[in-house]
């Protein structure tokens, strides 16, 4: 990641002279040790630096700096100094295979990297399409369902509106109305996932009274004809928080909603609201089938639904929460019941006031 950064970031001029400058720099720390270094060794060390070189920098710097390197070697260090003529054989012998093995190393290291970056352009370019298949194929149900359902019902009242009775139009109406508000919670879902994935979400903190809130999600999530009881456990001297209202919103909803899609009919959904000082913990458990042990660490993945789950749903519900709750510097938990069902854990850091007990009093 890093030298991806630094090839990337760093211009062309640059990289010659940040080249040309680590190897002079490296050329003069070994003169002024000349004493005490041999030779031979010094060419070690300039290798040292090609080869650094070579990972980090395209090839035609390097290759200029493994030449200067090989050049300053033979000028100030190989006997006799300060000139390019070579006294012997074996330093003959050592200049050239230096030089070779220099430039052999920038370009198979360029050539790793290149078959690196193919290799990584590919496998981005799957995953792009394996999100876009997900995506796709969650959305192609979740979409057409509520479109086809207000198509429907619209259609019927056109085209029959003399032999629909006040019920029937009322009916039709109520369907409308269930699959607008089911298509526009996909579309917020996406829309969420999307300021998620922008990293330029910021909460918007203000004073939230935590029992209304929790109360007016129940009431949305109830509204769509539940069969399972949820119930409340909140302290009514739990103050007030200073936190982003919508998102803790969201979170909930989300929670209460998977909830109640994954548990059976007549089961029990609590919500529990504490305070610990500056902490908000918000738990929401059921007494449900809970969740397969080795797909309690993926749930919250973007997408991810739960192996042989019933149809429906876009598998983004949990992602959300988690983003959301992580945008406040918080956390969610899953864990599931010994006794039976799932238990999920919100803790947000919050400033609290107990303005709204002096008021009560």
């Amino acid at each position: 990641m890093i030298l991806h950064f630094v090839n990337n970031k760093i211009s062309k001029p640059k990289q010659y002279v940040f080249s040309m400058l680590l190897v002079l720099l490296a050329s003069a720390i070994c003169y002024v040790l000349s004493s005490i270094i041999d030779y031979k060794v010094v060419a070690f060390i300039l290798l040292v630096i090609v080869s650094v070189l070579a990972v980090c920098f395209d090839i035609l710097p390097v290759l200029l700096a493994a030449t200067i390197s090989a050049l300053i070697w033979d000028f100030f260090f190989i006997p006799p100094r300060f000139t390019l003529h070579v006294g012997t054989t074996g330093d003959s012998i050592l200049l050239l295979m230096y030089f070779i093995i220099a430039l052999v190393n920038a370009v198979l290291t360029y050539k790793i990297r290149q078959v690196e970056k193919i290799a990584n352009e590919k496998e981005q370019k799957a995953n792009t399409v394996k999100l876009y298949n997900t995506l796709l194929n969650s959305l192609s149900h979740e979409l057409r369902t509520p479109i086809a359902a207000i198509m429907g019902a619209t259609d019927n009242l056109q085209n029959n509106n003399s032999n629909l009775t006040p019920q029937n139009r009322y009916d039709l109406v109520n369907e409308i109305s269930k699959a607008s508000f089911r298509l526009n919670q996909q579309v917020d879902n996406l829309l969420n996932m999307s300021r998620l994935e922008s990293g330029f979400m910021q909460p918007k903190n203000d004073w939230c009274d935590i029992q209304e809130i929790i109360y007016s999600v129940i009431k949305r999530i109830e509204e769509n004809d539940i069969s399972q009881k949820i119930t409340v456990n909140i302290n009514p001297a739990i103050p007030l928080f200073k936190l982003d209202k919508g998102m803790l919103e969201q979170i909930i909803y989300n929670l209460l909603n998977n909830a109640v899609l994954y548990t059976g009919q007549n089961c029990r959904i609590e919500v529990i609201a504490i305070c610990y000082t500056d902490l908000l913990q918000i738990i929401i458990e059921d007494n449900g089938k809970g969740f397969p042990e080795e797909e309690i660490s993926n749930v919250f993945d973007k997408f991810y639904r739960l192996k042989n789950s019933k149809a429906g749903g876009t598998g983004l519900g949990l992602s959300i929460a988690k983003g959301f709750a992580e945008a406040m510097n918080g956390s969610i938990a899953l864990e599931n019941i010994p006794t039976g069902g799932a238990r999920f854990t919100i803790a947000i850091p919050a400033e609290v006031s107990y303005l709204k007990n002096f008021k009560n009093e």
